[in-house]
């Protein structure tokens, strides 16, 4: 698992058993025709399922929006993108479709964190609050610096997003070979002008960028969990 795995491999049947981590040295051949199975299930969803295409992003006037993408030659693949509401709330958003190695419909996910008003931060799931919090409110001086939350298993090319520039606020260009269905971290953060965000020694940082047109400024990080 120390090599990175691509959306490219898990187009093969031996790239998505290094990504279930099934050795096939030591599988018996009953749990490889199970695997085999499985992959093909998962190619077949994929297929079905179109990929998102551009996003048609329309942020109204006073919102803010700041994209993560991957950028591969010509083609830049939205895999994140951060948004403040006029009210000055912030929510963290994720495209979905379907791609080989998911086991669900992953249009259905809606993994998305919001963070309101009065400080309440709610990370949600298919639907369901997975995790929720109070951090300081949003209404008064911001101090320190708010965890957003990290973000991991990113696929954008196989979902397809297509990513805009002219839709953002700012984009955040990632190079090939850093994100992927099992490697690489997006680390969101709210921070206090001129201060440094939380420190973070899971995740060894490869690239970071500051967004400094709100307050509290947003900062971004991608790596790798260490």
């Amino acid at each position: 698992m120390d090599k990175f795995i691509s959306e490219d491999d898990l187009q093969t049947l031996e790239g998505f058993l290094k990504y279930q981590a099934v050795d096939e040295a030591t599988a018996s051949p009953e749990d490889l025709k199970k695997w085999a199975r499985h992959f093909e299930e998962a190619r077949e969803r994929a297929v079905a399922c179109p990929n998102v295409g551009l996003m048609k992003l329309k942020p109204v006037p006073g919102e803010q929006w700041y994209a993560v993408a991957v950028q591969e030659g010509p083609d830049l693949w939205l895999t994140l993108w951060v948004k403040r509401s006029p009210k000055g709330e912030f929510f963290v958003m994720l495209p979905r479709g379907n791609w080989p190695g998911c086991w669900h419909d992953d249009q259905g996910w809606d993994l998305h964190t919001s963070y309101h008003l009065d400080g309440t931060l709610h990370i949600k799931s298919f639907g369901d609050k997975v995790i929720e919090r109070k951090n300081q409110p949003l209404t008064g001086p911001f101090r320190g610096h708010e965890d957003l939350g990290s973000y991991a298993g990113h696929a954008p090319k196989g979902v397809g997003a297509i990513c805009d520039p002219t839709a953002f606020s700012g984009v955040f260009k990632v190079a090939p070979g850093v994100l992927g269905p099992c490697h690489g971290v997006v680390k969101v953060d709210l921070v206090e002008p001129r201060h440094e965000p939380m420190e973070c020694p899971e995740i060894q940082t490869v690239t970071r960028q500051y967004f400094c047109d709100v307050v509290p400024w947003v900062v971004i990080r991608v790596g790798s969990y260490v």
